[in-house]
C-alpha cells in the first residue's frame, strides 16, 4: 500500500479532475495545479460525444491512401501548417505504423477497457457534484452522405459487433425520422443506442472542481515550470507561484505531459492534434443529439448554449497562433448539414489534443519514479476515458487492485 499523503496533480482538466476525484473516494488528500482554471483548456471545447464503443483507433488499415486526400482538399478534415511537416514526421511515421491490423485489434481492446465503464464510473461523479442533468444519454448518430464512405467503414463496424457493441444500421427515411433538420443528402447512418453527450464540457469539469474543493481538496493556479528530482522521486514543483512539496504526484497535463515525462527519463510520443469548434447561440434548427458527418470528419452536438460544431486536425504545434479559418469551415459544413441554419452569436475556439500514434494513452506508474503516475495521450476521446482513467490511477496510487489492465498504458512500451 502506498503512503497516505497528498497527491499533486499536474492538470485541472477532465482527466485530472476525474484523478482527484476518485483518489478524495479513496481516502486520499489531493492538490491541483493547473495554470487555468479547472475545464478551461482542452476540456473547455471537445464535441461533447460520451461514446462508450469509441474503441476504434485514429490510425486504421489504409489511412495512408487517404491522408494525402485530405491534405490538397483546403476544406479538408486534416491540415499540417507550412515548416511543421518535418517536425511532426517522426510522429507521422509511428501513426502510420500503428495502422497494421495485429496493431489495431490490440489497441482496440485496450481503448474499449477505458470506455466500456464510461457511464457506470462517470455517473457516480457526476450525481455527486449536482451536474447528472449535464449528461445526456440520446444515443448518436454517425452518417454517410456517400454509399463509398458507408462500406469504407465496414471494418470498424466489425470490431465493435465483435467486441459486443450494440449498434442499428438505418437508412435514408430512418435517418429523417430520428432528426428531421438533417439535409436529405445522407444515405446511411449506424446509431449507438447506448452513447450520448455532455451538454456543457465545461460546466462538468467545473462540477467536478467544486466537488473536489467540497472535500477538502485545494486547486491551485499556477505554471509549473521545473520538477525537484531527488533519487526516490520527485520532491517539489517550481511554478510560478511557489515551490510546492510533492509527496505523490500524477501527470494530466494534456498535451505538455511529455516535457513533464521526459524530465524523470521517459520519451512519449506525444504530438498535438489541434481541434476547433465554432459554437451557434439560439440556433434556428440543429441536432437531437451528437451526429457525425463521416466523411468530413466532424460532429455536431446540442449544448445548453447551442449547437457546436467540432472537428478538424490541424498539426501545428503547441506554440502557433489559432488558425479560425478552421472553424468558420465547420461552421459553414454546419449549414450544410443543417440547410437553413441561422441563429445568434458565433464563438470559435481551438484546443490541444494530446495524441499518441496508438490511440492508446499513457496511464501508470512511473518504472523509473516511485512517487510518479502518469494519465494522459487520450487525444480525441478525453471526456470518455476520463473517468475511467480517474479511477484506476486511483487504484494505482493506493496500491489496490486495479479493475482492469494496466499494462497496455504503460509508458516504457514505446
Amino acid at each position: 500500500m502506498a503512503g497516505a499523503g497528498t497527491v499533486t496533480i499536474i492538470g485541472a482538466g477532465i482527466i485530472g479532475m476525474c484523478c482527484a476525484s476518485y483518489l478524495q473516494r479513496m481516502g486520499r488528500q489531493v492538490r491541483v495545479v493547473d495554470s487555468v482554471a479547472p475545464g478551461r483548456s482542452t476540456s473547455f471545447g471537445n464535441a461533447g460525444g460520451l461514446s462508450s464503443g469509441a474503441c476504434i483507433p485514429l490510425a486504421m488499415p489504409g489511412i495512408l491512401k487517404q491522408v494525402p486526400k485530405w491534405l490538397l482538399d483546403p476544406e479538408g478534415p486534416l491540415v499540417v501548417r507550412p515548416g511543421y511537416f518535418l517536425k511532426a514526421l517522426p510522429w507521422l511515421l509511428q501513426f502510420i505504423a500503428s495502422a497494421k491490423p495485429e496493431k489495431v485489434e490490440r489497441s482496440a481492446d485496450a481503448i474499449l477497457a477505458l470506455t466500456g465503464p464510461l457511464f457506470e464510473n462517470l455517473m457516480p461523479l457526476a450525481r455527486d457534484a449536482g451536474v447528472e442533468d449535464l449528461i445526456k444519454r440520446v444515443g448518436q448518430l454517425h452518417l454517410y452522405s456517400t454509399d463509398e464512405a458507408f462500406a469504407g467503414d465496414a471494418r470498424g463496424r466489425e470490431m465493435r459487433l465483435r467486441r459486443g457493441l450494440k449498434l442499428d444500421v438505418l437508412g435514408a427515411e430512418e435517418i429523417r425520422q430520428m432528426e428531421p433538420d438533417l439535409a436529405p443528402i445522407f444515405r446511411h447512418a449506424v446509431y449507438f443506442p447506448d452513447h450520448g453527450h455532455c451538454a456543457n464540457p465545461l460546466a462538468l469539469s467545473e462540477g467536478l472542481a467544486a466537488e473536489v474543493r467540497r472535500r477538502g481538496g485545494e486547486i491551485v493556479q499556477a505554471r509549473v515550470g521545473d520538477l525537484e528530482i531527488g533519487p526516490d522521486g520527485v520532491r517539489a514543483l517550481r511554478s510560478d507561484g511557489g515551490t510546492l512539496p510533492v509527496e505523490e504526484l500524477v501527470v494530466a497535463a494534456g498535451a505538455w505531459s511529455h516535457t513533464l515525462a521526459k524530465q524523470f527519463g521517459h520519451r512519449a510520443p506525444l504530438e498535438s492534434q489541434r481541434g476547433y469548434h465554432a459554437m451557434l447561440a439560439n440556433p434556428s434548427v440543429g441536432p437531437r443529439r451528437n451526429v457525425q458527418w463521416t466523411e468530413r470528419k466532424f460532429i455536431a452536438t446540442p449544448m445548453q448554449e447551442g449547437v457546436r460544431f467540432a472537428g478538424t486536425v490541424e498539426l501545428a504545434g503547441l506554440d502557433a497562433a489559432p488558425d479560425y479559418r478552421r472553424a468558420d469551415i465547420l461552421l459553414a459544413q454546419g449549414r450544410d448539414m443543417f440547410p437553413g441554419l441561422t441563429g445568434g452569436q458565433v464563438s470559435r475556439w481551438m484546443g490541444h489534443r494530446p495524441c499518441i500514434p496508438d490511440s492508446v494513452p499513457v496511464i501508470g506508474r512511473s518504472p523509473t519514479h516511485r512517487n510518479v503516475t502518469f494519465a494522459f495521450g487520450h487525444g480525441h476521446i478525453g471526456l470518455i476515458c476520463a473517468s475511467t482513467t480517474g479511477k484506476l490511477v486511483a487504484e494505482l496510487v493506493t496500491g489496490a487492485k486495479p479493475s482492469l489492465d494496466p499494462r497496455p498504458y504503460r509508458i516504457d512500451r514505446f
